[in-house]
């Protein structure tokens, strides 16, 4: 577990963390290094432990000191004591893993150690930082998606001013019904007229051209048959010149006779100029006549888009009745809705009475019930002071004892080296009387032998 995701912080900066974002008032101000290290202490390290569980899940304080409805206990006063430690314990279980720490173990809040403390202390600060920033980037999206909401709201309620607008712009005020009909008859009646006279005008028009048109047609036949007199009289005017004799007098009835044509052609030309001249004037007259019809049909084709406007109205207004009948269709349909939503609302209204009442009866034995759990609650707290009191004081005389052990260790060490000492000097002096047992042996063994030598050699 020494290769972990997050960063190993000093003593100094856990205090200094703790301070700022897990405890707050006397808690943090009282909170110093030597609570924590190098020895920590248990009423410390719960603490913390319980504020930042207060802080991440909001778990209460008298959670820790309530016996789960799950577990059957006969005695339930025995475990009382208990009961803070085991919830504490389950609780950081549950957490520690968030926090990339999978070695949690009860001994840690019972006996805490200096570097486990230190590790896990280090995990929860680094999770506390990851839940901050993740809090903020969140109420970011907050804030966006309340703003967004805002402004649906804002463009809903626009586009249902901009309905009532419209609707009331398409509808006829009461008040100006008859100014409407009033001169929609108006406008019928003038567009009647204008027909009527566009219809006489234009029948005596076309009368007075068919006229011309028939003169026109009369004078160019008679013309057409000038010019067939005209070509016939040269043709018989070519013949007579080959047919013409020598004599006088031939010669002058010829003259005579053709002076006469002459006469008679100067005649007809006159004629067919003074004809000329009628048609002329009457081609003269012509344009002004087309400018009046093209008056006329300028008139006829405003009155057009005068009739397509009264027939756009008239669709508008049978557009706008239909609309009304729609809507007295609609508010029949909707005052019958409104009866059966009624019924259904005083129905609701009964079913939630009822409901009401129920859950006023529900809330009474919630507080009732709640009223019991807090009595009993005091009771174990009191019950948890006594007990609390009695383990302070066996913590005590454990400590005292865990100090005698320590003192008679010590003592024990020490005369464990005074034993060695002694050991020691002792085996020195062993072996240094050994060596001289053994010198005085050789010794002795030597003058022996050299006494039994003289022995032997006195015996001999």
């Amino acid at each position: 577990m020494d290769l972990l995701t997050f960063p190993r912080y000093n003593p100094n900066d856990i205090i200094t963390h703790i301070r700022n974002q897990i405890l707050t008032g006397s808690e943090a101000k009282n909170l110093s290094k030597n609570d924590l290290f190098p020895n920590p202490k248990p009423e410390v390290l719960h603490m913390i432990f319980m504020r930042t569980l207060q802080n991440v899940y909001g778990i209460r304080l008298e959670h820790f000191y309530m016996m789960p409805v799950t577990v059957d206990i006969m005695y339930p006063q025995i475990v009382e004591g208990f009961l803070p430690i085991c919830n504490l314990y389950i609780n950081m279980e549950r957490f520690l893993p968030v926090c990339r720490i999978n070695d949690f173990q009860i001994a840690d809040v019972i006996n805490p150690k200096a570097k486990r403390t230190a590790r896990f202390l280090s995990g929860i600060l680094n999770f506390i930082h990851f839940q901050e920033s993740r809090r903020e980037i969140y109420m970011e999206f907050q804030w966006a998606y309340k703003s967004a909401l805002e402004k649906i709201q804002q463009l809903q309620k626009a586009n249902q001013e901009a309905a009532v607008k419209l609707e009331k712009l398409d509808m006829i005020p009461v008040e100006q019904k008859a100014e409407f009909k009033q001169l929609s008859d108006d406008i019928q009646e003038l567009q009647e007229v204008l027909n009527q006279d566009y219809h006489q005008k234009t029948t005596a028009l076309r009368e007075v051209t068919s006229q011309k048109k028939a003169e026109v047609a009369e004078r160019t036949r008679s013309l057409n048959q000038l010019k067939v007199t005209m070509a016939t009289l040269k043709e018989e005017q070519e013949q007579l010149k080959s047919k013409i004799v020598e004599s006088p007098e031939e010669l002058k009835n010829y003259k005579e006779h053709m002076k006469e044509t002459v006469q008679k052609l100067k005649k007809t030309k006159q004629e067919v100029i003074e004809k000329y001249e009628g048609y002329r004037d009457l081609v003269e007259i012509l344009p002004s006549c087309q400018l009046e019809v093209q008056l006329y049909q300028k008139k006829m084709q405003s009155q057009g888009a005068n009739v397509e406007r009264m027939a756009n109205i008239s669709s508008e207004v049978r557009n706008l009745e239909d609309q009304i009948e729609n809507g007295q269709i609609e508010l029949k349909n909707a005052a019958t809705d409104e009866m059966s939503l009624k019924r259904l609302v005083n129905a609701k209204r009964e079913k939630l009475s009822t409901a009401e009442i129920r859950i006023k009866k529900k809330h009474e034995d919630v507080e009732q019930y709640k009223r019991t759990v807090f009595e009993y609650c005091n009771r174990v707290q009191e019950k948890r002071g006594a007990v609390y009191e009695k383990v302070m004081a066996i913590h005590k005389e454990i400590q005292q004892i865990r100090f005698k052990v320590q003192q008679l260790n010590e003592n024990t060490e020490k005369e464990k080296m005074k034993a060695q000492e002694i050991y020691l000097n002792l085996r020195a002096g062993l072996e240094k009387y050994h060596e001289a047992l053994a010198k005085i042996a050789e010794s002795y063994a030597a003058s022996r032998d050299e006494k039994t030598a003289e022995l032997k050699r006195r015996m001999l």
